[in-house]
């Protein structure tokens, strides 16, 4: 590959690899401890983060456990988690609290994959747009510095480049869709 085309294959390639950490972030009916974050608990006059009161862990793929470092707290945490838009009930076993997350619906997982294949479709216009970029660059170059065959070799190679990177977000589509589809 031509060293010009290097810093375009760069961005294509930082293109998937976002797309990839985003749809790590979609839960597919798991308990995610990130939904506690915004959730404020009353420490001692204070508002302060749960994770920063106990041990959240996730000890099944659909259960998030929280044990306060002060058994104290276990009132203010349970009150926190119910005033909170969460829409799960605790429960409290005088030592931890525990929140079970129900399956998701068949439509809720439609929803999702409907969401997937909209993050996919930004990011194939995201790579061809730097193709775009890197096709206005070429053209730039003009007659002076490279000859027209030079020219089209350069934006062939491009084409594959983003060719192979639009196939990669298709599989990684596919993947998280398949994901979130099995029960």
């Amino acid at each position: 590959m031509d060293a010009r085309l290097q810093q375009y294959e760069d961005k294509m390639k930082k293109t998937v690899e976002f797309l990839e950490s985003d749809y790590g972030s979609i839960r597919a009916g798991r308990a995610n401890p990130h939904v506690l974050d915004k959730l404020r608990v009353n420490y001692y006059g204070t508002p302060t983060p749960i994770q920063q009161v106990g041990n959240v862990t996730v000890p099944e793929a659909r259960i998030i456990q929280i044990a306060p470092w002060e058994k104290s707290l276990l009132k203010e945490i349970e009150k926190a988690i119910q005033m909170s838009d969460l829409g799960i009930n605790p429960t409290n076993d005088g030592n931890v609290i525990r929140l079970v997350f129900p399956e998701l619906t068949e439509e809720r997982r439609k929803d999702l994959v409907k969401e997937v294949k909209k993050k996919a479709e930004e990011g194939k216009v995201a790579v061809r747009n730097i193709r775009r970029d890197g096709n206005d660059a070429v053209k730039k170059l003009g007659k002076a510095e490279i000859s027209e065959d030079e020219a089209k070799q350069l934006e062939e190679q491009l084409q594959k480049l983003t060719d192979k990177y639009i196939k990669d977000i298709d599989v990684l589509m596919e993947a998280k869709s398949k994901e979130i589809m099995t029960v």
